[in-house]
């Protein structure tokens, strides 16, 4: 898999409704961080009567490159990319998890050395092998003075593994300053809980997008998307189109974010 600034045509009427909906776009407002769960890689691979899921995973990673470039060409700030769950750890088979670790590991080396963009990862290192760690660690290292995209690869990711590390951290730093159980209490807010996210210092995600139909978040970033909007997108992960990203702009732009008022 090779980034690239952008995909080749689909078309001239393709082509034509595409600028119709980046036009549409125009006034209105872009959310800051847009969080994308990739779905769907393995029927496509299937429905191609591919010979392993690899080669759906490979193509889905692939799309992931361009995703964050159109991203970055309407200066969208934050993507966050759902790769790997806790679940897909304990639920997967051992030769598709293989696979998946080579494939991830590729994709975050690709994406520390594209253009100005700065990688994360968000999730725990408990259950990955070490030469995916060792790859995670150095496209951290390698982006970490870059102003570009922000981009947070959640592998070996939950959401509610992420809260309870967040409360756990926080009750070890309590003891560690010698504070009581009662003063804990009073502490313990949902502002402080998210200063000890994996995700702490970012914006929350504005749009969460989902490929393949379904309509479920899957134990991603639960905390975060308290606020969000969703938009379920049809089209199994690789076969996403910017004019199905644009859509979902598109509509994230006429809703009415009210926050409860």
């Amino acid at each position: 898999m090779k980034l690239r600034s952008s995909a080749p045509g689909r078309g001239f009427l393709y082509g034509l409704y595409q600028k119709r909906v980046r036009r549409q776009l125009a006034g209105q407002p872009l959310p800051q961080h847009v969080a994308m769960i990739i779905d769907g890689n393995r029927r496509w691979a299937r429905q191609r009567a591919l010979e392993t899921t690899a080669h759906g995973h490979r193509a889905g990673a692939a799309k992931m490159g361009e995703f964050l470039t159109w991203c970055d060409d309407l200066g969208i700030r934050v993507a966050t990319l759902y790769l790997l769950s806790n679940d897909n750890l304990t639920n997967r088979n051992t030769t598709e998890l293989h696979e998946l670790f080579d494939i991830i590991a590729d994709l975050a080396d690709e994406l520390s050395r594209f253009r100005d963009w700065r990688v994360k990862h968000v999730g725990t290192t408990d259950g990955l092998p070490p030469t995916l760690v060792a790859m995670l660690e150095a496209a951290e290292n390698r982006t970490v003075g870059n102003k570009g995209l922000h981009i947070n690869l959640a592998v070996g990711y939950g959401g509610r593994r992420e809260i309870s590390d967040a409360v756990r951290s926080i009750v070890r730093q309590h003891a560690e300053e010698g504070g009581t159980l009662e003063d804990l209490g009073e502490r313990l807010t949902p502002a402080l809980i998210g200063e000890h996210l994996y995700t702490k210092g970012q914006p929350d995600p504005d749009l969460v997008i989902r490929t393949s139909g379904e309509q479920r978040l899957s134990d991603f970033m639960l905390w975060q998307s308290a606020h969000s909007e969703f938009y379920f997108v049809e089209a199994l992960g690789p076969d996403l189109r910017e004019v199905d990203f644009l859509r979902a702009l598109r509509d994230y732009g006429r809703r009415q974010r009210r926050y409860g008022s």
